[in-house]
């Protein structure tokens, strides 16, 4: 059985090619894929030739999404969002934000950002600033900074008398007993 076969796509595939294209792709993507959901079929010149006009279409609508993407990108350029969320005494969420919540609050300030394009190496689980990429193409990318304010007062007044007590100096009676206790 061959590795790789070749077939011609009869809509917009992403990341693989537009109608009318002729790509060459594995034989389990092609046969588990592509071909029961009617996304392409084997090439002959006669229905590469019927696709021209689709295929024109395409790349019109192609390249009309790049040039949307690239004004986004430009107004998201050192773009700052702030989410609240509930969180315990010591900053930690109940929740975590994810590429959801930060693609749903860049859809409501009007950026047409997909939750695919966000791209975040894990989801937020503190209080805090975290950067952010948000990216369409390898060269269509934004870095915005994402800031997590928790949803009521922290308690840190507790960690700063903490962190404190940690740095006093001399304070002989915390310290446990090293000596081993007598023996009678």
């Amino acid at each position: 059985m061959a590795s790789h076969v070749e077939l011609l796509l009869l809509r917009n595939v992403e990341y693989l090619g537009i109608v009318g294209d002729v790509v060459r792709v594995r034989s389990g993507y092609a046969r588990n894929y592509l071909l029961p959901l009617c996304m392409a079929e084997s090439p002959t010149p006669e229905k590469i030739e019927a696709l021209k006009g689709a295929r024109t279409a395409a790349l019109a609508e192609v390249s009309r999404i790049r040039s949307e993407r690239s004004g986004i990108i430009e107004k998201l350029e050192a773009h700052e969002i702030t989410l609240v969320r509930a969180c315990n005494d010591q900053g930690q969420l109940y929740g975590a934000v994810t590429q959801r919540d930060i693609a749903d609050h860049l859809q409501s300030e009007g950026y047409g950002v997909d939750m695919r394009a966000v791209r975040l190496v894990n989801p937020v689980r503190r209080v805090g600033t975290v950067h952010c990429t948000i990216q369409f193409d390898r060269d269509l990318a934004a870095e915005i900074t994402v800031h997590v304010k928790p949803d009521r007062a922290l308690d840190l007044e507790m960690e700063r008398q903490d962190a404190e007590r940690a740095t006093e100096p001399g304070d002989d009676a915390a310290a446990p007993e090293l000596a081993e206790p007598a023996r009678a």
